[in-house]
């Protein structure tokens, strides 16, 4: 089964969640802000997608941590950022088997 990464008031994730139900595609949802982000999660998703490319560096997350947390970023101190705030991950995240989706744009699911 689909797993969805998402958190509930995100536009994409909501676009993404209506695609696959408009679809029939069984999927199961995880709120990254409900159900949390732990680390064995974490290196789950990073195994299958490079760090750089799910690190949301457009939060509204982002734009508030300290300049020193930005500027020096490296892959530890940016897994424990991960770790301490999930909404920093790009979303929606859609796992597909050994795959996972980052984003979602209209169509990205047709495939499916």
């Amino acid at each position: 089964m689909l797993t969805l990464y998402v958190i509930k008031n995100c536009d994409a994730c909501r676009r993404a969640r209506k695609a696959l139900e408009d679809k029939g595609i069984p999927f199961q949802v995880h709120d990254l802000r409900e159900d949390g982000l732990s680390a064995p999660l974490l290196e789950h998703i990073l195994h299958r997608v490079p760090l750089m490319e799910v690190l949301n560096k457009r939060s509204t997350t982002w734009r508030q941590l300290d300049d020193e947390e930005k500027e020096n970023l490296d892959a530890n101190s940016a897994r424990e950022l991960l770790l301490a705030h999930p909404t920093l991950l790009k979303r929606p995240l859609l796992e597909n088997g050994d795959e996972i989706l980052v984003g979602y744009r209209d169509g990205d699911y047709d495939s499916l």
